[in-house]
This record gives structure tokens, C-alpha cells and sequence, in this order.
């Protein structure tokens, strides 16, 4: 059994505190961004400050930072650890970027759990060279699209993957319906920064599989006149938190999201919710694709699709166009269709709008009368 100091973590099988941390950065040349971005965190971590600045991603607004609590940071880590099991026993994957709050709540799992956290480089494919049995990981919906042969081939390895949690997006009905052929238990989070990581989870597969999210104990849910989910968390939040996500509410502890209040086209005085569109067209469109909004002059704002494609193509504009009109409702229907190389994302691998509709350009615009 091993001997744990008050604060410790074990990564990868050896025990780090405050006064052998600089080892961790021994066997790494200093090119090693993510591994430093692991020590910056233990850094501060186990000074006596009683908080830790994090970054938000930018994903739905201006990146900036904030102040969390550690008290908080470690009392959402035990609620997690609590809800999966997670021990003393236990073995977790950290394949995020310790820059931000998954990566960082990662390792305060591991401090508060006093298991062994295996690091390896963020990148698409975390489970590529896994060569043994976890019990844990948390991971992005592009993590889990680009792991999916990966990880029915380690199963075929019979090397376990316990559960995995999925945040920062949502999970494309493609890579969710790939998800039910997987033995691992996956579980989509609801959460942001302010939260410490997520306070509800939806199981996205197995027998407790549903399309609500189930919130974690401690955790109170209502909906406001705006119908945006309000959270109450005294062991993690100093004061209710009001989001901006439309949600249904079904009882006090499940909810399912409907959309973003920040998102809502007004367009000719019609409320569009972009999400809605994009729930009728992702099973149609096998390339990445958004709805969004640009100003126009009649509307006010206009719905636009956004397809990422590396060369513009009458053909794919044609298909589009044949997709819009049998899928969406009239003032649903998309007024533009735009194609761009590539889409914009952040460190954390969330989808960047407005930085990758800057991309366009009057060649790769066709409208829609």
C-alpha cells in the first residue's frame, strides 16, 4: 500500500508533492508544452494561495479569466470521484491540456482521489498507443470521433476502458450512434468553468442511456423567464449561476438543452434556434457544418449554413440546396450557404464561429433566393 502525503498526486506510477515537483519536468525536453502546463498547475496547486486563475475557452464569447476556489475545485473532484467510484485503486487518462479547467480538474481528481493518473499529449487520437487497462478519462466530442476504431480495437485487446465523460460540445448523432456498439460506459457532461468542470451528466449509452441530463448531488436546477437553466451549487458557487442555455426541465434533477439564448437568430421577427436547425440536418450532411447568422438589410439578421469543404463545389452547393428544401421548415431554411477551408477551433477543440466565418469570402458564398 502506499504512503500518501496531504497533498500529493501520482502521475504515471511516481508520487509527486511540493518539494519534488521540479522531477516531473526531468524526463521532458522543455518543447514539452503540455507537460509544463501540468507542472505550472501542480505549481500552484500546492502554494497556500486559495485560488487558482483559469482560463475560459472563448468558444461562446471573449476568452478571460477567473478566480476559483480551491475548496471548490476540490469539492466538485469529490463529487465526481464519489458518482464513478473512483479510489485509491483506481487508474485515470489525462489526454487533455492542463491549461484549461477539464485537464485541470483532471489532476485534482487525482490529488483527491489518490489514484494513479497516466499523461499523455492532448491530441485526437489519446488512445492510440493505451497498452493498459483505465477506469477513467474524460475527453472532447473530437477526441471521441477520431477514438472510435481505437477504442473497439483495445476492446478486442480486451483492455478495459471503464467510463468515459465527454465535454466542451455536444456529441453528433454519427459518432452517438457509433457509441452504442462500444462495451465502455460513456456519459456526456453539462458544465462550464464558473462550475469547476460539469455538475450533470446523460448517459450515451447502455441501459441507463437517455437524452436528459441527470444533475450530481448538491446540485439545484430551475428555469428562469427565458426559459435559461439557473444553477444553485453552495459547495461550488458563492451565489446562483444563470447560463444563457435554454433548456427543458422535466423534473428537479434532469433537464435536456435546447439551444443557447445568445444563439437565437431574429430574423424578420421570427426567433430561429440554430441548434434546432442543426439537429434536422446533421443526419444528411456528412461534413462538418454550423448555422450562424450574418445582418441583412430586410431581415435584420439572416440564417447561413457554414460547411467546412477545402474547395468551394457548385456540386456540394446543388446537394445542399436540395437537403434545405426537404429537411427545413420555410423560415428555417438557410438564406446563404458558405464553404471554407477549414474550421477555427480552440485549444480545448471547440468550435470557434465567429473566428472561422471571418474566413469567407465573395468566391465561396452562393445565395439562396
Amino acid at each position: 500500500m502506499r504512503n500518501w502525503e496531504k497533498d500529493s498526486i501520482t502521475l504515471n506510477g511516481c508520487l509527486y508533492g511540493k518539494d519534488n515537483l521540479n522531477e516531473l519536468l526531468k524526463p521532458y525536453e522543455s518543447s514539452d508544452l503540455w507537460n509544463s502546463a501540468i507542472y505550472n498547475f501542480l505549481e500552484d496547486w500546492f502554494d497556500k494561495s486559495a485560488t487558482i486563475t483559469v482560463h475560459t475557452s472563448g468558444s461562446t464569447g471573449k476568452p478571460k479569466d477567473i478566480q476559483l476556489t480551491k475548496t471548490a475545485m476540490r469539492n466538485s473532484a469529490r463529487m465526481t470521484n464519489a458518482f464513478f467510484g473512483l479510489n485509491t485503486h483506481s487508474i485515470a487518462l489525462l489526454c487533455l491540456p492542463a491549461d484549461y479547467i477539464a485537464g485541470k480538474m483532471m489532476l485534482v481528481r487525482a490529488i483527491e482521489g489518490q489514484f494513479n493518473l497516466i499523461t499523455v499529449e492532448p491530441n485526437a487520437k489519446p488512445f492510440a498507443n493505451l497498452n493498459q487497462s483505465i477506469d477513467f478519462t474524460a475527453i472532447t466530442p473530437y477526441q471521441l470521433a477520431h477514438s472510435l476504431e481505437d477504442i473497439k480495437l483495445l476492446e478486442n485487446k480486451k483492455i478495459e476502458i471503464g467510463k468515459i465523460i465527454v465535454g466542451g460540445a455536444k456529441i453528433n448523432s454519427e459518432t452517438e450512434a457509433f457509441v452504442q456498439q462500444l462495451n465502455v460506459a460513456v456519459f456526456e457532461t453539462y458544465g462550464m468553468t464558473e462550475t469547476c468542470s460539469h455538475i450533470a451528466l446523460r448517459a450515451v449509452n447502455g441501459q441507463n442511456k437517455s437524452e436528459f441530463f441527470s444533475v450530481l448531488e448538491g446540485i439545484a436546477i430551475r428555469k428562469n423567464e427565458n426559459n435559461c437553466l439557473c444553477i444553485k451549487a453552495p459547495h461550488i458557487l458563492s451565489e446562483e449561476l444563470i447560463t444563457n442555455d435554454i433548456v427543458e426541465l422535466v423534473d428537479d434533477n434532469h433537464f435536456k438543452i435546447i439551444g443557447r439564448l445568445d444563439n437565437i437568430i431574429n430574423s424578420g421577427g421570427v426567433k430561429i434556434n440554430p441548434e434546432t436547425i442543426e439537429k434536422k440536418l446533421e443526419k444528411h450532411i456528412n461534413k462538418p457544418f454550423f448555422i450562424t447568422s450574418l445582418p441583412d438589410e430586410f431581415l435584420g439578421s439572416k440564417v447561413v449554413l457554414v460547411i467546412e469543404l477545402a474547395t468551394p463545389s457548385m456540386l456540394i452547393q446543388a446537394e445542399m440546396k436540395i437537403i434545405i428544401d426537404s429537411f427545413l421548415e420555410k423560415f428555417e431554411r438557410p438564406k446563404e450557404i458558405i464553404i471554407v477551408p477549414r474550421f477555427c477551433y480552440s485549444a480545448t477543440n471547440k468550435l470557434l464561429k465567429s473566428e472561422t466565418l471571418a474566413l469567407r469570402n465573395n468566391n465561396n458564398r452562393t445565395y439562396i433566393s
